[in-house]
């Protein structure tokens, strides 16, 4: 059938190029040389196959097709600290090993930590290595673990999305810790691009409200895009610090706020919350618009956090999710991170299931939903929905109800505590007390029985 889609699409441009009128015959095509006339005829059929690539990707987005795991910088460290020698051969055992694992639990796709605090797990001319893959930022691992986890998850018949945290930099404020060759070390030692990198509640940003930031982010997922066949760009909820009804007008990016008023550049009713908010949207919709003027078959997803009230609020992230699920050329999929049981008190799972289906019900952006394996068998009593957490039915039954609701997926967080009981690897699942690991190992042979159920 592919190939007789193909050869159709082929025999199609081929015709349009004959029925070219005699006028742009003349004009055009006489005037051409071989290379010329190639470059149009490739330029044709490219574009039918990227109409004919969005029609079978419609037709294919059937419920409960993408079912995923996100892979952290946390599981790599863990790698880097269990393996006696960091090079490609035990990383491509390590990786093999997880895509292994994903087969069983029949998980189609794995979201890959690549650009966790502005740094790279692959060789990048705007971000140094990760310290998560070598130990140290800045420094070689010595191969390319994106390459081979882009390799390797092809030949397993798994897709691939390169996850980025796009503003955070690091969990401290020391900029002397940052690797000499990482940008915003280099920003923050000149008076005129400091503000690039912001300080707050001692961590680093990148300044949202900064254009050298802005293009900073965008040449790394161009970068990414084109020199990695991903399949997609996934961003989740790192996005605006959380700040206070005392100082979320004051801290910062403030200083910006008020320069882009007194400059004319916005209204000055134009509110601050407003004004981050778009910061975001423009940095959303350059990616999209980057991502897809280079390949149309690269999804770009977002996954926020799951409580809606939240992510309007005037106070954290600022992200426009109305915006993004409303308006064309934003993002193919959102995936909120409904990390609650149903009895929870603040935000129960069913209910803000419902929120969300009501508000992408008539969109065209797909909904993937985000679920909490990290949470399962929890210690801490005080949390509403702990007895819930107890029980790896929990996760049985909000499968099934995705299921029921006709969502397309979900993705779980995060890999480790599919592979509590790994020896081979140092995850923090590993000091997990024993009835709780024998909670994960539950859930994970109820989704090897849903996948055996499925066949």
């Amino acid at each position: 059938m592919k190939n007789f889609v193909q050869n159709m699409i082929l025999v199609i441009a081929l015709t349009i190029v004959i029925l070219f009128s005699y006028a742009y015959v003349q004009n055009k095509v006489q005037s051409m040389n071989p290379s010329e006339l190639y470059h149009l005829l490739k330029n044709e059929l490219s574009i039918l196959q990227s109409e004919n690539n969005k029609t079978s990707d419609h037709l294919s987005d059937k419920p409960d097709t993408y079912h995923a795991v996100w892979v952290s910088y946390l599981e790599f460290n863990s790698y880097r600290n269990s393996v006696k020698t960091n090079n490609e051969t035990a990383f491509r055992e390590f990786f093999q090993r997880i895509l292994d694992q994903c087969a069983q639990y029949d998980i189609n796709h794995v979201i890959v930590h690549v650009r966790p605090f502005g740094d790279a797990l692959y060789q990048s001319e705007y971000f140094p290595w990760a310290a998560c893959i070598s130990g140290k930022q800045g420094k070689n691992p010595g191969y390319d673990p994106l390459n081979i986890m882009v390799e390797l998850a092809h030949k397993n018949n798994i897709k691939i999305e390169a996850w980025i945290n796009p503003y955070r930099i690091s969990s401290g404020a020391d900029i002397s810790e940052l690797s000499d060759d990482n940008k915003a070390k280099i920003w923050s030692t000149s008076s005129t691009t400091e503000r690039n990198v912001l300080t707050y509640e001692n961590a680093l940003y990148y300044n949202p409200a900064s254009k050298d930031v802005q293009d900073l982010i965008n040449h790394g997922v161009k970068e990414i895009v084109e020199k990695y066949d991903v399949d997609g760009i996934h961003m989740d909820d790192y996005f605006y610090p959380t700040f206070t009804k005392d100082n979320y007008d004051k801290v910062f990016d403030a200083v910006e706020y008020e320069k882009a008023i007194k400059e004319y550049v916005i209204s000055s009713n134009t509110s601050i919350a407003d004004w981050r908010r778009d910061n975001v949207n423009t940095l959303v919709s350059t990616l999209y618009q980057t991502i897809k003027s280079i390949d149309n078959n690269v999804i770009f997803g977002i996954s926020p956090a799951g409580n809606l009230s939240n992510l309007r609020s005037n106070l954290e992230y600022y992200t426009d999710i109305d915006t993004w699920v409303e308006k064309e050329g934003y993002i193919d999929y959102i995936m909120p991170q409904i990390y609650w049981g149903f009895t929870n008190e603040q935000a129960p799972f069913e209910e803000t299931l419902e929120q969300w289906i009501k508000l992408t019900k008539k969109s065209k952006v797909r909904l993937y939903i985000g679920l909490q394996l990290y949470r399962m068998g929890t210690t801490d009593q005080e949390q509403s929905d702990y007895e819930e957490l107890q029980s790896a039915e929990l996760i049985t039954k909000q499968l099934n109800l995705l299921k029921t609701k006709s969502i397309a997926g979900y993705c779980l967080f995060s890999y480790q505590y599919l592979d509590a009981d790994c020896k081979t690897y140092q995850f923090d699942s590993n000091e997990f007390s024993e009835s709780r690991k024998k909670l994960l190992k539950q859930i994970a042979t109820e989704l090897k029985n849903r996948r055996q159920k499925s066949r």
